[in-house]
């Protein structure tokens, strides 16, 4: 099988430019926003030029507000992401910056790997933006190098369904809501395949990050066998090689304003039913104080908690990680766990074929979780998933979705979308009237 990850890239002298760029060493031309705030600075509204900056407020009076950059890698990089809740005097800051990390191809019969975002023409193809795929919202323009600009960047807002439903004993009076998410996404070919990097934001503070995969499959791998492939088109003749996608994210949080967060494992254990007593479930809390792989497991999660910021019941802020559905694949040492937990440094941008830290040096995240102590912690999730193939894969390939989301735990008192007829409920106050 032949490798076309780059055979898409242009031919010639724009061949070699999209490459320079996409190695990270040709910056001219790439959006820049205002230059960025030291990490541990106080959390305004997005302070970005107007060009670069996003701010949307939700039904319930929530407002989200960061900056955008386009890193001619990674794609869309939100920076200061701040989530004033109705009620709220002021932002509170949550990221620093939040971007995607690598997505790792590897095929079932072992001939063929890719690292998407950093080995490919990824950055270099942010695809213009037809006006029907962005309903509703707003398509921003670009600055790509070797390419000029393009309308490659989506905001927009989608009906999420009911953002909350209480009802009283008698069902005499009802509370609910319907909710709407503030949506921010681009699609960024990778050959054959094309990939919707969507980041969207709710009403109720959360924070959800997916990746969908469509285009096509890849004419050049139609010969696996019944145990490494799929029979596609008529009768038997063409199996389409199964692989994975190895999606990672790189979380830089910055709760109030402070990136020294603190992070936290729970893990339940529950002890069989015995002597006519129900089952007893114990939690205990670990502190993560040296740099960590993770595996999720039943009833084990993770969150990243305030060291200075707490809320209105006096209870520190903090934003608990929940991963998809996932697939790991253990094929590499850099896949086998699901959350890395690292000591922040610059260079490190890319959870695999890193290539921004010197030459040398490890250029995979599960060499840089070593052991040192945590004090700036900088989050990376992976999730994974193993494409095989079907006929309603052709043609375009339906999307695939892959991602996850940090949750808000003790962030505001209550829920930040409470109507003013239930704000008195906080606590012990016995059933509703």
């Amino acid at each position: 099988m032949l490798d076309h990850r780059i055979s898409r890239a242009r031919k010639g002298a724009g061949l070699a430019l999209a490459v320079t760029a996409l190695m990270g060493s040709a910056t001219a031309g790439t959006a820049q926003a205002a230059p960025q705030a030291p990490r541990n600075a106080p959390a305004p509204a997005a302070d970005c030029s107007a060009a670069y900056r996003i701010e949307q407020k939700l039904d319930g009076g929530t407002t989200w507000r960061m900056c955008w950059r386009y890193d001619p890698l990674a794609g869309v990089v939100l920076d200061k992401v701040t989530y004033q809740p109705k009620g709220e005097a002021r932002p509170i800051r949550v990221l620093n910056s939040a971007r995607l990390a690598q997505i790792h191809v590897p095929y079932d019969d072992g001939k063929n790997e890719y690292e998407d975002v950093t080995a490919t023409t990824f950055g270099y193809d942010l695809q213009n933006l037809k006006t029907g795929e962005c309903p509703g919202g707003t398509i921003r323009t670009v600055k790509v190098p070797d390419r000029g600009d393009v309308k490659g960047l989506c905001t927009t807002t989608r009906a999420r369904g009911h953002a909350y439903r209480l009802a009283n004993d008698s069902g005499s009076k009802v509370w609910q809501a319907q909710g709407k998410d503030l949506l921010v996404y681009s699609i960024n070919k990778a050959s054959w395949y094309e990939y919707i990097t969507e980041w969207r934001f709710s009403s109720d503070g959360t924070i959800s990050s997916n990746v969908g995969a469509t285009g096509m499959l890849s004419p050049f791998d139609y010969d696996g066998g019944d145990s490494q492939g799929w029979p596609i088109g008529k009768n038997a003749s063409a199996y389409a090689e199964s692989h994975n996608h190895n999606v990672f994210w790189r979380i830089d949080s910055a709760l109030d304003g402070n990136t020294k967060n603190k992070v936290e494992q729970y893990d339940s254990t529950v002890t069989p039913a015995s002597g006519g007593r129900s089952p007893v479930t114990k939690t205990k809390r670990t502190a993560v104080t040296k740099e960590l792989a993770g595996d999720a497991k039943s009833m084990r999660w993770w969150r990243l908690v305030s060291t200075t910021g707490k809320n209105k019941d006096g209870h520190p802020r903090s934003y608990e990680i929940v991963p998809g559905r996932t697939d790991k694949f253990p094929g590499r040492s850099f896949t086998k766990h699901d959350v890395y937990f690292t000591e922040y440094k610059k260079c490190e941008k890319y959870a695999s074929g890193n290539p921004s830290c010197p030459t040398g040096t490890p250029n995979s995240v599960d060499k840089w979780t070593n052991g040192q102590a945590l004090k700036n912690p900088v989050t990376w999730v992976n999730i994974g998933f193993h494409h095989i193939a079907r006929d309603e894969d052709q043609e375009p390939m339906p999307v695939h979705w892959q991602g996850f989301s940090l949750a808000p735990r003790d962030v505001t008192a209550m829920n930040p979308l409470t109507p003013d007829d239930l704000k008195n409920r906080n606590g012990d106050v016995g059933p509703l009237p």
